[in-house]
Protein backbone atom coordinates (compact mmCIF):
# COMPACT_ATOMS: atom_id res chain seq x y z
CA UNK A 1 0.00 0.00 0.00
CA UNK A 2 2.64 2.49 0.59
CA UNK A 3 4.46 2.16 -2.29
CA UNK A 4 1.09 2.36 -4.18
CA UNK A 5 0.86 5.56 -2.31
CA UNK A 6 3.95 6.74 -3.70
CA UNK A 7 3.31 5.99 -6.61
CA UNK A 8 0.19 7.73 -6.95
CA UNK A 9 1.86 11.02 -5.40
CA UNK A 10 5.01 10.85 -7.64
CA UNK A 11 2.49 11.22 -10.69
CA UNK A 12 0.10 13.38 -9.34
CA UNK A 13 3.65 15.48 -8.86
CA UNK A 14 4.63 14.61 -12.41
CA UNK A 15 1.04 16.19 -13.79
CA UNK A 16 1.69 19.20 -11.99
CA UNK A 17 5.41 19.94 -13.36
CA UNK A 18 4.50 18.88 -16.95
CA UNK A 19 1.89 21.14 -16.71
CA UNK A 20 4.06 24.07 -15.85
CA UNK A 21 6.54 23.23 -18.15
CA UNK A 22 3.97 23.67 -21.30
CA UNK A 23 2.48 26.94 -20.47
CA UNK A 24 2.85 28.05 -23.85
CA UNK A 25 4.38 31.59 -23.76
CA UNK A 26 7.47 32.55 -25.75
CA UNK A 27 10.79 33.19 -24.18
CA UNK A 28 13.85 35.78 -25.03
CA UNK A 29 16.88 34.24 -25.84
CA UNK A 30 19.57 33.90 -23.77
CA UNK A 31 22.66 32.20 -23.28
CA UNK A 32 21.67 28.31 -22.99
CA UNK A 33 24.66 26.82 -21.39
CA UNK A 34 24.53 24.90 -17.94
CA UNK A 35 27.30 26.25 -16.16
CA UNK A 36 29.26 24.50 -13.19
CA UNK A 37 28.15 26.23 -10.33
CA UNK A 38 29.85 23.78 -7.52
CA UNK A 39 31.14 25.79 -4.35
CA UNK A 40 35.02 25.64 -5.72
CA UNK A 41 34.09 27.14 -9.22
CA UNK A 42 31.67 30.26 -7.70
CA UNK A 43 32.95 33.41 -7.55
CA UNK A 44 33.49 34.07 -3.94
CA UNK A 45 30.34 36.04 -2.38
CA UNK A 46 27.94 34.70 -5.10
CA UNK A 47 24.80 34.34 -3.57
CA UNK A 48 22.10 31.82 -3.63
CA UNK A 49 19.98 34.55 -6.24
CA UNK A 50 22.66 34.17 -8.50
CA UNK A 51 23.19 31.53 -8.86
CA UNK A 52 19.52 30.65 -9.34
CA UNK A 53 19.66 33.37 -11.99
CA UNK A 54 22.54 31.17 -13.54
CA UNK A 55 20.33 28.25 -13.75
CA UNK A 56 16.90 29.62 -14.96
CA UNK A 57 19.30 31.25 -17.76
CA UNK A 58 20.34 27.56 -18.45
CA UNK A 59 16.73 26.60 -19.57
CA UNK A 60 16.07 29.20 -22.59
CA UNK A 61 16.96 27.12 -25.01
CA UNK A 62 15.10 23.99 -24.53
CA UNK A 63 12.24 26.74 -23.10
CA UNK A 64 12.01 28.43 -26.71
CA UNK A 65 11.94 24.97 -27.58
CA UNK A 66 9.36 23.92 -25.78
CA UNK A 67 7.37 26.66 -26.19
CA UNK A 68 7.46 27.57 -22.27
CA UNK A 69 9.82 29.78 -20.05
CA UNK A 70 12.69 29.12 -18.86
CA UNK A 71 11.40 30.30 -15.25
CA UNK A 72 8.43 27.64 -15.58
CA UNK A 73 11.15 25.06 -16.87
CA UNK A 74 13.11 25.87 -13.68
CA UNK A 75 9.97 25.55 -10.87
CA UNK A 76 8.91 22.53 -12.85
CA UNK A 77 13.04 21.27 -12.46
CA UNK A 78 13.14 22.27 -8.80
CA UNK A 79 9.75 20.52 -8.19
CA UNK A 80 10.67 17.08 -9.94
CA UNK A 81 13.70 17.16 -8.05
CA UNK A 82 11.86 17.25 -4.63
CA UNK A 83 10.56 13.94 -6.16
CA UNK A 84 13.57 12.63 -7.50
CA UNK A 85 16.68 13.76 -5.84
CA UNK A 86 18.99 11.85 -7.92
CA UNK A 87 17.24 13.63 -10.82
CA UNK A 88 19.63 15.94 -12.72
CA UNK A 89 19.33 18.51 -15.67
CA UNK A 90 20.59 17.20 -18.52
CA UNK A 91 17.61 13.92 -17.30
CA UNK A 92 15.38 16.33 -17.00
CA UNK A 93 15.41 18.54 -20.08
CA UNK A 94 15.65 14.69 -22.06
CA UNK A 95 12.83 14.05 -20.32
CA UNK A 96 10.34 17.26 -21.33
CA UNK A 97 11.97 17.06 -25.23
CA UNK A 98 11.48 13.48 -25.23
CA UNK A 99 7.56 14.05 -23.76
CA UNK A 100 7.92 16.33 -26.68
CA UNK A 101 8.60 14.35 -29.35
CA UNK A 102 6.99 11.33 -28.30
CA UNK A 103 3.66 12.57 -27.23
CA UNK A 104 1.96 11.30 -30.57
CA UNK A 105 2.59 7.48 -28.97
CA UNK A 106 1.42 8.54 -25.66
CA UNK A 107 4.81 9.23 -24.20
CA UNK A 108 4.57 12.14 -21.67
CA UNK A 109 7.32 13.61 -19.86
CA UNK A 110 5.22 12.53 -16.45
CA UNK A 111 5.45 8.94 -17.43
CA UNK A 112 9.34 9.36 -18.51
CA UNK A 113 9.85 11.46 -15.11
CA UNK A 114 8.40 8.51 -13.33
CA UNK A 115 10.46 5.85 -14.73
CA UNK A 116 13.79 8.12 -13.72
CA UNK A 117 12.21 8.33 -10.10
CA UNK A 118 11.95 4.69 -10.47
CA UNK A 119 15.07 3.86 -10.55
CA UNK A 120 15.36 3.17 -14.33
CA UNK A 121 17.13 4.73 -17.22
CA UNK A 122 15.53 7.27 -19.55
CA UNK A 123 16.35 4.28 -22.47
CA UNK A 124 14.37 1.17 -19.43
CA UNK A 125 11.68 4.03 -19.47
CA UNK A 126 11.15 4.59 -22.98
CA UNK A 127 10.95 0.35 -23.46
CA UNK A 128 8.69 -0.01 -20.72
CA UNK A 129 6.36 2.38 -22.39
CA UNK A 130 6.14 -0.02 -25.71
CA UNK A 131 9.32 1.52 -27.99
CA UNK A 132 11.46 -1.11 -29.04
CA UNK A 133 15.16 -0.44 -27.84
CA UNK A 134 16.52 0.76 -31.63
CA UNK A 135 13.04 2.88 -31.22
CA UNK A 136 14.30 4.09 -27.87
CA UNK A 137 18.25 4.72 -29.30
CA UNK A 138 16.32 6.78 -32.06
CA UNK A 139 14.30 8.93 -29.79
CA UNK A 140 17.25 9.66 -26.98
CA UNK A 141 19.03 10.62 -30.43
CA UNK A 142 17.18 12.63 -31.70
CA UNK A 143 16.03 14.20 -28.35
CA UNK A 144 19.92 15.38 -27.83
CA UNK A 145 20.23 16.84 -31.16
CA UNK A 146 17.03 19.00 -30.98
CA UNK A 147 18.53 20.35 -27.53
CA UNK A 148 21.64 21.21 -28.66
CA UNK A 149 20.02 22.49 -32.04
CA UNK A 150 17.71 25.19 -29.31
CA UNK A 151 20.98 25.67 -27.30
CA UNK A 152 22.78 26.50 -30.75
CA UNK A 153 19.93 29.30 -31.97
CA UNK A 154 19.51 30.74 -28.29
CA UNK A 155 23.09 31.30 -28.03
CA UNK A 156 23.17 32.65 -31.47
CA UNK A 157 20.73 35.19 -30.47
CA UNK A 158 22.07 36.43 -27.51
CA UNK A 159 24.92 37.00 -29.75
CA UNK A 160 23.27 39.02 -32.01
CA UNK A 161 21.45 40.89 -29.41
CA UNK A 162 24.67 41.46 -27.62
CA UNK A 163 26.27 42.82 -30.96
CA UNK A 164 23.03 44.74 -31.64
CA UNK A 165 23.50 46.41 -28.24
CA UNK A 166 27.09 47.21 -28.90
CA UNK A 167 26.55 48.58 -32.28
CA UNK A 168 23.81 51.07 -30.56
CA UNK A 169 26.00 52.41 -27.62
CA UNK A 170 29.11 53.21 -30.32
CA UNK A 171 26.70 55.36 -32.35
CA UNK A 172 26.67 58.77 -31.63
CA UNK A 173 24.13 61.06 -32.24
CA UNK A 174 24.92 63.84 -34.70
CA UNK A 175 26.12 67.17 -33.38
CA UNK A 176 24.44 69.44 -35.64
CA UNK A 177 27.57 71.29 -36.93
Amino acid sequence: MTKAFQLAALLALATTVSAAAQHATHATAGTPHVRNTSPANRPMGETRGAESAEHVKSFRGIAAKLNTTPEALQTAYEQAQAANPKLTRGQFIAANMLGQNLSAKGITTDKILAGLAGGKSIGQTLHELGLSDQEAKAAEKAADRDVRDADKAADKAAKAQAKNQDTKSQTKPDSGH
